[in-house]
Parts: structure tokens; sequence; C-alpha cells
């Protein structure tokens, strides 16, 4: 029988050497490892927003109100007195850009009461009747130039208030 090769104790020495440093290596860089430290974030804080919005359209009060950041379009059209229509209104929202001079509040000639129209200059009492009387005959305004179609209304009237005035729905 072929006698059993006994394995070479040089290589048995270099494999257990190979063995104790890689397990050697490990441990060190284990014992030296430090997981990251957490990272914060910290974001500014938010303004918080105010300003006013331009509230137009089929609302009981167009005009324009101021809000917060809190409020909602529901509570703005609470503030205008709500909607004026059942079916879809057909509304507009301009917010206004804060620091930005907020424009003339616009009176809209097809729902405007008397004593609106009494507030525009160069209309009084009389001359506000007639409007109502007018739109009432002829139905609603469809552009504000048509306000010079009404009795006592000239182009130098209409140039007075022409950018005071509006027939939006």
């Amino acid at each position: 029988m072929p006698e059993a090769k006994k394995p070479n104790r040089l290589w048995a020495l270099a494999a257990l050497v190979l063995v104790a440093v890689t397990l050697t290596g490990a441990g060190v860089a284990l014992t030296r490892y430090q997981p990251a430290e957490g990272v914060e974030i910290t974001l500014p804080t938010e303004p918080a927003l105010s300003g006013s919005v331009s509230i137009g359209g089929a609302v009981t009060n167009p005009g324009i109100y101021a809000y917060t950041g809190e409020d909602t379009i529901d509570s703005l059209l609470k503030a205008a007195g709500g909607t004026t229509s059942t079916t879809p209104p057909s509304l507009s929202l301009e917010v206004q850009a804060p620091g930005a001079q907020p424009q003339p509040q616009k009176v809209n000639i097809n729902t405007a009461d008397v004593w609106l129209l009494d507030a525009l200059p160069g209309i009084g009492e009389t001359r506000a009747k007639t409007i109502i009387a007018y739109r009432e005959l002829h139905g609603p305004f469809r552009t504000t130039s048509e306000i010079q179609k009404v009795e006592g209304f000239g182009p130098s009237l209409y140039a007075e208030i022409k950018d005071l005035i509006t027939v939006t729905d």
C-alpha cells in the first residue's frame, strides 16, 4: 500500500498565519469603526402668510379682504357674504402681493345698489337710479363702456370712472 502523504507543514503554517492575520485585521477594523453621527437638518420657519385678496364675481359683497395663512377659500367666501348662486358660481380671487399697494375696489355696475353707485365720483343718487333702471330694462352691461348709453353719461364722465367700475358676473 502506498504511503499517505502528510500535509506539508509549511503550507499548514502559512494557512494558519493567513487566518491569524485576517482575524487580527478584522478585529482592529471593528475596534476603530465609529458610526457616523446623526445629521441634524434645521429648516427656517416660514413667515406667517398675510395680505389681502380681492374677491369678485357671484358673492354677496365683492371687495378686498384681509387674509392670514390660516384662512381657507371657504372662510374668505363667507367673509364676502357667501355666494349668490346655488349653481357653481363664477368667482374671481386675486391675491395681492405683500407690500404691493392695493388697487382701488371696483364697483360692479351690473349688481351695485344705489348707495354704491352714488359713491362713484360724478354720480349722484339720480344717476345711480338711472343706471339701475337702464340695466333692468336692457339687461346687464357687457362692457364698462356701455354705461355711456345711459342718459346723462358722456365720454368725459366715463373717462372719470372707467378705472373704478367693472361688469364681472
